[in-house]
């Protein structure tokens, strides 16, 4: 929640206090028990993936010549991958849950961002010229959600 700044703590405990209830109702609260496998489950693929994917990443940016600046590994609920202006290559670790050629269509599909950063028919035939099976695998990643 957060406070007007010269709101009194006084005033933010009544406010609080006097309106817990619908708190309560209008806030998902996630049960312990979920929220501890889901943070399990969190630790264990950043685990896999620190081991995996950044080799992965390198191995197909040295097999095709691309530079990246770094990668970085994330979690987030809705993107499998993105490439920043600075090179700079993030990858889900939700990807260590799907199948490997999608592990791979993705890290492409971001490599070739370093050369397109756009989805212009350019950049399509760039992914096209590295992953002949490119639309088959990202159709097929749509039925996996890159959210833990």
């Amino acid at each position: 929640m957060s406070v007007p700044k010269h709101t009194s703590d006084f005033l933010a405990k009544r406010f609080l206090s006097s309106n817990r209830k619908m708190i309560r109702e209008k806030l998902p609260i996630k049960d312990p028990k979920e929220q501890r496998a889901r943070d399990y489950q969190k630790k264990i693929l950043m685990k896999k993936a620190r081991e995996y994917l950044p080799y992965r990443l390198e191995y197909h940016a040295k097999l095709y010549g691309y530079n990246y600046s770094k990668c970085r590994l994330t979690h987030a609920n809705t993107r499998w991958g993105s490439c920043s202006s600075n090179r700079t290559i993030s990858l889900n670790i939700g990807l260590m849950k799907v199948p490997e050629p999608l592990r791979d269509y993705v890290i492409l599909h971001e490599l070739a961002h370093l050369n397109h950063m756009d989805h212009s028919r350019a950049f399509w035939a760039e992914v096209a010229s590295h992953d002949k099976n490119y639309r088959s695998h990202e159709k097929k990643l749509k039925m996996f959600n890159p959210g833990i």
